[in-house]
């Protein structure tokens, strides 16, 4: 076969493109270079935070003579890590001890919490401001203050051993939550509550069908807070599980898995990994209303 040679006109046409393709790939990389000068900060911020977290990634399926090695990548991929996890230690049982704790946590903040807010945010009495002032003072009191007095109590009432005295006292309010719900409730126009009552409403049913839909977003913030704060919570399980493995959390667990296999990094990792993922989809998967609610909150004082 023969090739036929480029004509004048295709030698020039490639000659005028050429400088065109040069231009648009000095501007490709000049827009490139002015992102990353604008997210500059942005972007290291973000190394930093996501360094870690590709690091315990990484290790959890590393062998274990490589975890102790100056190595960033594995070698050989070693997925039967989380499958020993469960097999060398219970790390089910604490899983479902933390996801009992968690969850009964953040039913009883919010079922505690809304109406405490609503009565601070829309009933007019007498001792409303120092209600409220007292709900402040709350939450700048450390909880390391009334540990000794709480832990006697609750050792009176032989509930020691048990995640009851974590959950017991969520379920009389928390000072964080009645204040973001608060501040979130005098954002609503007092005209819908009204149009409820002259409808014949009870405050129940005003709060329970009108305020409850609108104030969505801080419910659901509230609640992820509550969720991670139990979630990550290390000082009240180790203070009243401590005595009792049955009744461990991920966090203890983890904890003493790691004392347990202190060589083994690569299985700690992997620990780490699956304590980790419950908390990352249940914010991927309700981020919107969470930032809505924190942002929403505190507009009017």
């Amino acid at each position: 076969m023969t090739t036929l040679a480029p004509t004048a006109r295709d030698r020039s046409a490639r000659a005028a493109t050429s400088p065109h393709r040069a231009a648009r790939g000095r501007s490709r990389r000049r827009r490139v270079l002015i992102w990353i000068a604008e997210h500059a900060i942005a972007v290291g911020l973000a190394v930093a935070f996501l360094g870690p977290v590709v690091f315990i990634l990484l290790t959890s399926v590393m062998t274990d003579q490589q975890s102790l090695t100056s190595d960033l990548w594995p070698r050989h991929w070693q997925w039967s890590n989380y499958t020993k996890v469960f097999s060398q230690a219970p790390t089910a049982t604490w899983l479902t001890n933390t996801v009992v704790y968690a969850g009964l946590v953040t039913a009883c903040t919010l079922v505690s919490s809304i109406p405490v807010a609503y009565a601070l945010a829309r009933f007019r009495f007498r001792a409303r401001n120092g209600v409220f002032l007292a709900v402040i003072t709350m939450m700048m009191l450390p909880p390391q203050v009334l540990v000794v007095p709480m832990y006697i109590m609750w050792a009176r009432l032989h509930l020691t051993g048990t995640i009851w005295p974590l959950v017991i006292p969520c379920a009389f309010g928390d000072a964080f939550s009645i204040f973001l719900l608060r501040q979130f409730l005098l954002t609503i126009p007092e005209d819908y509550l009204n149009a409820a009552r002259v409808d014949g409403c009870s405050e129940v049913r005003v709060l329970l069908r009108v305020v409850l839909p609108m104030m969505r977003p801080a419910v659901v913030a509230v609640g992820l807070f509550a969720f991670f704060n139990a979630w990550n919570d290390y000082y009240g399980p180790l203070i009243y599980t401590g005595e009792n493995p049955d009744h461990w959390t991920l966090a203890v667990g983890l904890a003493g898995f790691k004392t347990a296999h202190a060589v083994q990094w690569n299985l700690t990792m992997a620990a780490t990994v699956i304590a980790m993922a419950p908390v990352i989809i249940v914010f991927f998967f309700a981020q919107k209303a969470f930032i809505e609610g924190v942002t929403l909150t505190g507009v009017k004082g």
